[in-house]
C-alpha cells in the first residue's frame, strides 16, 4: 500500500480528509495567491516553519470550503489511493492517444498529454466576476474589430495607434469593408487570467485567431469526472455540453444555409501540435475534419471534395492562422490554406470562426488601450482589468516604463519568430541596459508589463516509481484560460470551466509547448447543473439526417493508402518470414526455390538489386534481407510500409477507433525499438528476425480485423478495402508469376512456400491431402471463390467494391473495375493447359493482366475521386 512522505505528520484517524490536506499541502509561495486556502501567504499567519516543514492540523491555516468538500469525497481510502488514482490517469492519457507534439515533427515523438489528478475549483462568486468580465471583454474586442475593418474611427480619434493596427502582420487590408457573414466578427475567445496576492483577477493575453484548449479541455473533464465522481456529482459542478450546443447552433444560425449549413473544421494537418484537439473536437462536434487541399472555391463559393464530387461549404470553424488561409491573397508560400477563400467571404457565401484579421487583437500592447477602448465604445469601466501594461511604440509610455524593467515582463509587440517574454527580474543589470537600448532604438516591437506572480494550486505527486513511496501536494503556479463563444448574432456566453496550465517545479511558465501542465476547471454553482447534451432535441427526424457521413477525397486517398500499405505490410512480413525459414532449412538447397524467393524479395523492395542473389551468396543475401527490415529510407521495406501505415492512418485519425490506433502506434514503435535480427553482439540473426517478424505479423493481423470488424462501411471503408484487394491481387499474382517463370512451383518446397505465400497451407492439406500437383494448387489459388486469398475471389470482391461506390457517386462513363479479369471467364483446364513449348500461356496471359489491371486502377481512382480532374465532376457542383 502506498504510504504519504514520511517527512510529513503521520495521519491522525480522527482527521477529516480535509483537515490532513490543510496538514500535507504546503502554502502557497510568499507574495503568491494560495489558490487551496484562499488567501495571500503573507496574510496567512503561520503557515510553515522556515525549514518549509508544515505544522501541525492545529496551526495551520484551513482550506476553502470548496476544496474541504472535495478532499471529504476522497472515499474511504483518501489520500492512501490518490497514487492508484494518478497511474490510472496518466494510463488513460496513454491508452486515448492524447498528445501535444511539442515540437510540431514529423520524425519527433509524440508527447503524452500533461494533466494533473487535481482539479482547480472556482466558487460560484468567482465565476459569477470572471464571466461577467469576459462577455464584455469579447463585445468589446467585437466591436473593435468591426470598427478597424470598418469606419476605423478609434484610428482617427487617436484611441488607437495606427501603427500598432496596420503595421501588425495580423492585419489584413485585403478584408478592409468586409462586413462578414452573420454580422460578428469573433465566434471563439480565449482569455488568460491569472490571480495577485489579494485574490484579484487580471487578463494577462487574449486570443483570437485560434484558440486552442476547446478539444483538451473537455478531455481533461472527462478524465478527472471519472477519476473522482463522487466529488463531481455532489460538488455540484457546471457541465460543459450546453456550451458547445450553442456554439454550434449559432454557426448554423448565421451561416448563409441556416440550420442546412455544412460546417467543417479547419486543421493544419497531423504535424501540428494540437492535431490531437482538433480531431477529437471535430469528432464531438460532428463535424467533417478537413485540411486544405479538402476545399476549392469556385465562382466565389467554397466547395467540399468528396467521393461524391463537390459539395457546398457554408461555414469553416478553423484552427489555421490567418496568414495561411489564402495563398492567393496572403501567403504564397501557404500549402495549408485554400486559393480563392477571401474572395468566397468578402462575396458572403461562407462564415469563417473567426473572421480573418483578428490577429492584432492578440497583441499584449493592446491590453494596454482597453480600458479607454471601454469607456468609449461601451460607456463602461473593465469589469476585469488587464495587466498594467505600455507600448513602447508610444514616446512617453516608453519613457514611463524604461526604469521599471527590473519589475516588469517585457513582450514582442507582434509575433517575431522564435522571441519570447523576458522576465526583468531574471536578467543582470548589464542585460537589462541592452534590453532599454533595444528598447529605445525600436520601441514600436516591444511591450512591457507589470510582472504578476501567479497565484498557485495544489498539485498531486505520486512517488518515483521502484523506490519507497514519497507522495506529496506541492503548490504550482497556475493561469486560468477562459473561453467565450458566440451563440447568435452579437451575443456570446461563456464557456463554465476553462484550461489550467500549471507550471513546472518553482517556474512561472505555464506555456505546455515549454513542458507545462494541465488542470480541470470544476465551476461550482448552487442552482441546477445544466445537463444539456450534444445529442439532438428530437430523437427521432434528426437521426436520420446525421445517419450521411461525408468522405472527404483526402481521407477518402488516406482511407485508400492505409489499406495498401496495411496488405503491403502483411505480404513482404510473410514474405520475409518464408524467405528466412527456407534460407535456415532443410529447403536451403533447393535452387528454384531460393531463385523464386530472390526474384520476389527484390521486386517487393526487401534487398537491393544490386545484392547477388540467394543462389550464388545464401548468407549475404540473408543479411541484407535483414539489414533491410527496419531500413525505411534506401528500399520499400518492412518498415517503409509500416511506416507508412501510421502516417496514412495520422490522416485519418478521427475516423479510426482508439483502439486501432494504439495497435498501429505500438506495432511502429516496438519494430524499430527493438531493431529486428540484431543480436547482442551486433551480428545478425535470423531467429531473432523470425520472432519479431512473427510478432509482427500478430500485430497487422489486429489491425485487419479492426479495419475489416470495427469500421462503418461507407464509402471510406470501400476504399479502404479496395486499397487492401488492390494490392493483394497484384502481389499474389506476381507471385505466381514469378514462381512459373523460376519453376519454383514446379518444385517441392516451392510448391509448399508459394502456398504458404497465399496463407493457405491450412486450406491446400486439409482438402488435396498430399497432392502436389498444379491443378490442386490453381483451383485453390487463382479459382476457388471461397478462399479469401484466392484470384479470383480478391478480383470479384474488388469489382463489387468499385461498382457501390460508383454507383453510390453516380459515376458515368466506363467502370473503373474494367482492367481487372472477370473470375468467370476462369476454367480450370485451360489454365492447366501447357503449349508445345511447356508454357501455360493461359495463365501467364490472366496472371500478366491481374498486374496491369490493378496498376491502371489506381491511376483511375487517382483521377476520379482524389484530384478530382475528370470533366464529369463539374456537374456534380451545386450550390
Amino acid at each position: 500500500m502506498n504510504h504519504l512522505n514520511d517527512s510529513l505528520p503521520t495521519p491522525d484517524p480522527s482527521d477529516s480528509a480535509a483537515q490532513l490536506a490543510a496538514a500535507l499541502a504546503p502554502a502557497a509561495a510568499a507574495g503568491h495567491f494560495d489558490e487551496l486556502r484562499g488567501a495571500s501567504v503573507a496574510d496567512a499567519p503561520g503557515a510553515a516553519t522556515a525549514s518549509g516543514t508544515p505544522k501541525s492540523i492545529a496551526n495551520k491555516p484551513d482550506i476553502t470550503s470548496a476544496w474541504a468538500q472535495f478532499f471529504d469525497q476522497l472515499g474511504p481510502e483518501g489520500f492512501q489511493d490518490l497514487d492508484r488514482r494518478m497511474a490510472s490517469l496518466q494510463r488513460q492519457v496513454r491508452d486515448n492517444g492524447i498528445t501535444y507534439n511539442v515540437y510540431a515533427d514529423a520524425d519527433g515523438p509524440q508527447r503524452p498529454w500533461s494533466v494533473d489528478l487535481f482539479p482547480l475549483i472556482l466558487s460560484q462568486g468567482d465565476w459569477a466576476h470572471i464571466e461577467r468580465g469576459v462577455l464584455q471583454r469579447v463585445r468589446l474586442l467585437d466591436r473593435v474589430m468591426a470598427d478597424v475593418y470598418g469606419p476605423q474611427e478609434l484610428l482617427h480619434k487617436g484611441l488607437l495607434p495606427s501603427a500598432l493596427v496596420q503595421g501588425h502582420p495580423g492585419y489584413l487590408r485585403a478584408m478592409h469593408g468586409v462586413q462578414p457573414v452573420g454580422g460578428t466578427h469573433l465566434h471563439i475567445a480565449a482569455f488568460d487570467m491569472a490571480r495577485d496576492a489579494q485574490g484579484d483577477w487580471w487578463v494577462v493575453t487574449q486570443r483570437t485567431q485560434a484558440p486552442s484548449g476547446l478539444g483538451y479541455l473537455l478531455e481533461n473533464r472527462l478524465l478527472i469526472s471519472r477519476l473522482f465522481p463522487e466529488a463531481f456529482r455532489q460538488m455540484h459542478v457546471q457541465r460543459l455540453a450546453a456550451t458547445y450546443r450553442a456554439l454550434l447552433d449559432g454557426l448554423r444560425q448565421m451561416s448563409p444555409a441556416g440550420q442546412d449549413a455544412r460546417i467543417v473544421l479547419l486543421t493544419p494537418g497531423p504535424y501540428n501540435e494540437t492535431y490531437f484537439e482538433h480531431a477529437y473536437l471535430a469528432r464531438y462536434l460532428g463535424l467533417t475534419l478537413v485540411e486544405g487541399n479538402d476545399l476549392t472555391v469556385r465562382d466565389a463559393r467554397l466547395y467540399l471534395k468528396t467521393l461524391h464530387g463537390l459539395q457546398p461549404v457554408h461555414g469553416i470553424l478553423k484552427r489555421l492562422d490567418d496568414e495561411f488561409l489564402d495563398p492567393l491573397e496572403l501567403r504564397s508560400d501557404s500549402r495549408l490554406g485554400v486559393p480563392g477563400l477571401l474572395q468566397a467571404i468578402r462575396a458572403g457565401n461562407v462564415l469563417v470562426a473567426n473572421a480573418p484579421g483578428s490577429a492584432f487583437l492578440e497583441s499584449s500592447a493592446l491590453l494596454g488601450f482597453m480600458p479607454a477602448l471601454s469607456r468609449h465604445l461601451l460607456g463602461e469601466e473593465l469589469a476585469l482589468p488587464s495587466l498594467p501594461t505600455w507600448w513602447c511604440g508610444e514616446r512617453s509610455a516608453m519613457q514611463a516604463v524604461l526604469p521599471q524593467l527590473a519589475h516588469s515582463v517585457i513582450r514582442p509587440t507582434w509575433p517575431m519568430g522564435q522571441r519570447v517574454p523576458v522576465l526583468g527580474g531574471a536578467q543582470s543589470p548589464q542585460d537589462l541596459a541592452q534590453w532599454s537600448q533595444r528598447i529605445q532604438g525600436q520601441g514600436d516591437e516591444y511591450t512591457v508589463q507589470a510582472h504578476l506572480p501567479l497565484s498557485q494550486m495544489p498539485t498531486w505527486h505520486p512517488g518515483p516509481p521502484g523506490q519507497p513511496p514519497r507522495s506529496s501536494i506541492a503548490p504550482r503556479s497556475v493561469m486560468l484560460r477562459v473561453f467565450a463563444v458566440c451563440d447568435g448574432p452579437g451575443s456570446w456566453r461563456v464557456l463554465p470551466g476553462g484550461l489550467a496550465r500549471i507550471a513546472t517545479g518553482d517556474s512561472e511558465i505555464t506555456s505546455m509547448q515549454r513542458g507545462g501542465s494541465s488542470a480541470d476547471v470544476w465551476v461550482l454553482t448552487d442552482g441546477q447543473v445544466d445537463t444539456t447534451t450534444l445529442l439532438a432535441h428530437n430523437q427521432s427526424a434528426p437521426a436520420v439526417v446525421h445517419r450521411s457521413r461525408q468522405v472527404t477525397s483526402r481521407a477518402a486517398e488516406n482511407l485508400f493508402w492505409l489499406g495498401r500499405y496495411t496488405e503491403r505490410t502483411e505480404n513482404v512480413t510473410r514474405l520475409a518470414r518464408i524467405a528466412l525459414q527456407c534460407l535456415n532449412g532443410e529447403d536451403q538447397s533447393s535452387q528454384p526455390l531460393l531463385a523464386w524467393l530472390g526474384a520476389m524479395a527484390v521486386g517487393q523492395g526487401l534487398v537491393l538489386s544490386t545484392v547477388p542473389p540467394a543462389t550464388q551468396a545464401r548468407r549475404v543475401f540473408e543479411r541484407s534481407l535483414i539489414a533491410g527490415l527496419t531500413n525505411a529510407a534506401q528500399i520499400t521495406s518492412v518498415g517503409y510500409n509500416l511506416r507508412g501505415i501510421l502516417g496514412a492512418a495520422s490522416a485519418v485519425r478521427d475516423r479510426l477507433s482508439q483502439e486501432h490506433w494504439n495497435l498501429i502506434v505500438n506495432a511502429e514503435a516496438e519494430f524499430f525499438a527493438q531493431g529486428p535480427g540484431v543480436a547482442e553482439d551486433g551480428d545478425y540473426s535470423p531467429l531473432d528476425a523470425l520472432r519479431q517478424l512473427e510478432a509482427l505479423s500478430g500485430r497487422t493481423a489486429a489491425m485487419t480485423g479492426q479495419q475489416t470488424d470495427r469500421m462503418t462501411r461507407d464509402d471510406g471503408w470501400r476504399l479502404l478495402s479496395i486499397g487492401r484487394h488492390l494490392e493483394r491481387l497484384g502481389f499474389l499474382a506476381a507471385a505466381l508469376e514469378s514462381g512459373l517463370q523460376t519453376e519454383a512451383v514446379f518444385d517441392e518446397s516451392g510448391f509448399e512456400a508459394m502456398i504458404a505465400l497465399f496463407d493457405s497451407t491450412i486450406t491446400f492439406h486439409a482438402q488435396y491431402q498430399q497432392r502436389r500437383d498444379m491443378p490442386a494448387l490453381l483451383d485453390l489459388l487463382v479459382i476457388d471463390r471461397d478462399n479469401p486469398r484466392s484470384l479470383a475471389w480478391v478480383a470479384q470482391t474488388l469489382r463489387g467494391r468499385i461498382a457501390k461506390i460508383e454507383a453510390a457517386a453516380g459515376t458515368p462513363g466506363e467502370s473503373a473495375a474494367t482492367g481487372i479479369p472477370e473470375a468467370s471467364d476462369l476454367s480450370l483446364v485451360a489454365l492447366c493447359a501447357q503449349d508445345a513449348e511447356g508454357r501455360h500461356a493461359a495463365l501467364e496471359q490472366y496472371l500478366g493482366s491481374c498486374v496491369r489491371g490493378v496498376m491502371g486502377l489506381s491511376e483511375v481512382l487517382a483521377t476520379r475521386y482524389f484530384t478530382h480532374s475528370v470533366d464529369a465532376f463539374r456537374y456534380s457542383i451545386g450550390a
